[in-house]
């Protein structure tokens, strides 16, 4: 058993970690609530107990960081936003008055519904696509950088390519699905490169550091290829809440995938379809090929054409002792999907057994503990058929299976 309590760090504007403040009351909502949007931006609120009446040393606008520390000591965050309130109020009074400062923060993604672009873009794949529009919002030209900045003063560990990058993380490049090109058009850079993203299958995201970043279709699948599941024990969540659901309006059997030039694509499910009566869907997207577009369309029918239960949320406490301490700091580290296997659940709940992939997350805290509840998504809803030019380089032969066929190989490596 391992006895564990969090320990808060708090950095503002990158100025270092702050780690004697009292937090309480923390809120952290992070990802999406299902697979069929595209995440927004991420959300924080949380209370610091001022016990002596100093000054406050937080703004708005100003870019925090939270961070708890893990069993090895390291602090590891688990939120980065911008503050957009601060309220005050006194707790108690003389002879020793205290106060509370609440801080509302929102995440990376909060940026770019506010910014508006021309959104030209050439004939690329999605990852170049949703690159070429993001680094121009994230990254500083040469003359924005400050008049008073000086070679001696600048990072010496920083990197040309990394050089006044403003919150752009990883981005998938070059992608998965060839987009067409884009003219002049005054759009919000959120709605197009949500477009973008749902165009390629894959999706925006902020990472733990409010960063914005891009996973293509295939990330997943090479992810989990690689790294394989992280392997939960239900009995270590709270029982009350453990749910799953199954909804008539997930299911889609008839859909409709509109691309160039208003072209489009159909698939339909005819026996579902006898069952259910027809559930149309007409995804507009900017896919290049006509291939691409009957593929997609096809596996949108495949995950969708008949209703099933989807796994919607459970609860670990953090402070659990009978959580291991590598589970614990796994688990500090989330982000959107990650491939979890979760054993030991209610019969009635997936069999007993669930595995999917992290679509969202929400951490809570009250004194001394810190609570994590978590949303996730079948595995069979993100894995997509690796593409030719996606298998790694170094990839051999001989490392695949030899009862492998050629039907099967979603993922190869």
């Amino acid at each position: 058993m391992t006895v564990w309590t969090p320990e808060w760090a708090v950095s503002v504007n990158g100025a270092g970690d702050i780690t004697n403040l009292v937090i309480a009351d923390l809120t952290v909502t992070s990802g999406r609530t299902d697979i069929y949007s595209q995440p927004v931006a991420g959300y924080s609120r949380f209370t610091v107990k001022n016990l002596d009446q100093s000054a406050v040393t937080f703004d708005v606008n100003d870019s925090v960081v939270v961070k708890v520390k893990d069993s090895s000591g390291t602090f590891i965050p688990i939120f980065g936003g911008d503050i957009t309130d601060i309220d005050i109020v006194v707790a108690t009074g003389e002879p020793a008055i205290t106060q509370n400062v609440t801080i509302t923060a929102l995440g990376a993604l909060s940026k770019l519904p506010k910014t508006l672009t021309q959104g030209v873009l050439s004939k690329a794949y999605d990852g170049d696509q949703i690159y070429t529009i993001l680094s121009e919002l994230l990254f500083n030209q040469w003359n924005e950088v400050p008049a008073a900045e000086t070679w001696a003063a600048y990072d010496a560990t920083t990197t040309w390519a990394n050089a006044e990058n403003s919150g752009l993380g990883e981005i998938d490049r070059p992608g998965d699905y060839e987009l067409t090109a884009r003219s002049s058009s005054t759009t919000d850079v959120y709605t197009l490169v949500s477009n973008l993203a749902r165009s390629g299958l894959g999706y925006i995201y902020e990472d733990a550091s409010g960063r914005i970043g891009y996973a293509d279709a295939t990330h997943r699948g090479q992810y989990l290829a690689t790294n394989g599941y992280a392997y939960v024990d239900g009995g270590w969540a709270y029982a009350p809440g453990i749910s799953s659901s199954k909804r008539l309006g997930d299911l889609r059997n008839k859909v409709t995938i509109t691309y160039k030039n208003g072209q489009q694509q159909t698939a339909e499910e005819a026996a579902s379809i006898a069952t259910y009566g027809i559930q149309a869907e007409n995804i507009q997207t900017s896919i290049e090929k006509t291939a691409d577009a009957l593929s997609q369309a096809e596996f949108y029918l495949d995950i969708r054409a008949y209703p099933q239960y989807q796994f919607k949320s459970i609860t670990f406490p953090m402070a659990n002792p009978n959580i291991p301490n590598a589970s614990r700091d796994q688990a500090l580290n989330i982000f959107m999907g990650l491939p979890i296997d979760i054993e030991d659940l209610p019969t009635n709940i997936s069999n007993g057994r669930y595995q999917g992939f992290i679509e969202g997350w929400t951490w809570t805290s009250r004194f001394n503990e810190l609570d994590l509840t978590i949303v996730v998504s079948p595995v069979a809803f993100s894995l997509q058929a690796f593409r030719w030019n996606s298998v790694p380089v170094t990839e051999t032969w001989n490392t695949l299976s030899p009862t492998l066929d050629w039907n099967n190989a979603t993922i190869v490596a």
